[in-house]
């Protein structure tokens, strides 16, 4: 069977949009879990301030608990906005990190408050450093379909920022849909031009489930040659720009659609199954997963 690269985000990408705070001890339990699920590739925290981003105040501590126990079996990242954050990742011993940037001036300046141009310069020494140190980066694109305050973003737009992110050192590109209000057609428009100009073994999809796109998403990206996605346990995480709405595409319901289909993820279901089982206990509140809701209701 082909294998499909998954990237678990449910414990930055997805609890930074929860409300309750989780202990350092239920992260450490909820990243084991993911690793005794088989999930090979886990985006662990985010190294920004704690007066900004409470849920990843614990980043230093977090990663030393799970760098030296599971650090040799799994890729590990982490989001890093500046340099200051890179050089605390990389004292706590990561090999890849992640920067981000979007489409959209709007986006960009409400979400980090800078242009788009000014993102690309913030994160030039983090590239630079990271070649000297033998650390990979990952680049992140926000908006890549549409945007909350702009509305459809064009194709063209996603290529340049690719592009650039690509000649700055990015070993993979994360086209995120960042509201989830894609549908297959207007995926296929984007790769379609991407795809011209850049390998599909550069680019990942990252998903979100909003209006329920996401899996027809993936099967689109998947015809099309992408062979690497995101995904939350659980579907951990809001959407913060569509209140009450889901965020990341859930972990289960990937597994379970690529399985059917004929791919290896590597990852086993039933286990994934009873990790989010333990974070809807920890978090207090029902998680979006299909796929969990049902195997939960089955057993």
């Amino acid at each position: 069977m082909e294998k499909i690269k998954i990237t678990e985000v449910g414990p930055r990408d997805g609890l930074q949009n929860e409300k309750t705070i989780l202990s350092t001890q239920d992260k450490f339990e909820f990243v084991t879990r993911l690793v005794e699920s088989g999930v090979k590739n886990i985006e662990l925290t985010s190294f920004v301030r704690k007066d900004r981003i409470p849920q990843m105040g614990d980043a230093l501590e977090l990663s030393a608990l799970i760098l030296p126990k599971f650090g040799n079996e799994v890729q590990f990242s982490c989001l890093t906005p500046n340099t200051k954050g890179y050089e605390a990742a990389a004292i706590a011993g990561f090999k890849e990190v992640a920067v981000f940037t979007a489409t959209s001036e709007s986006f960009t300046q409400k979400n980090i408050n800078m242009t788009i141009s000014e993102s690309f310069k913030s994160f030039q020494p983090i590239f630079e450093n990271a070649k000297k140190d033998g650390i990979k980066v990952r680049g992140y694109i926000s908006t890549v379909i549409a945007c909350p305050y702009e509305g459809k973003i064009p194709p063209e737009k996603t290529l340049e920022v690719a592009l650039r992110l690509l000649d700055a050192g990015a070993y993979e590109i994360s086209l995120g849909e960042t509201i989830g209000v894609a549908v297959p057609l207007e995926v296929e428009s984007l790769l379609e031009l991407l795809l011209k100009k850049i390998p599909s073994s550069y680019l990942n999809c990252h998903f979100h489930d909003t209006y329920g796109m996401a899996i027809a998403n993936t099967k689109q990206a998947l015809t099309m040659g992408i062979r690497s996605f995101d995904s939350s346990a659980g579907g951990l995480g809001g959407c913060p720009y569509a209140k009450g709405a889901a965020g990341n595409v859930a972990t289960e319901d990937l597994v379970y659609f690529l399985t059917r289909e004929g791919f290896d993820t590597g990852i086993q279901l039933d286990s994934l199954v009873r990790v989010s089982q333990f974070m809807e206990s920890k978090l207090e509140r029902t998680l979006n997963s299909r796929t969990y809701i049902a195997k939960k209701n089955a057993s």
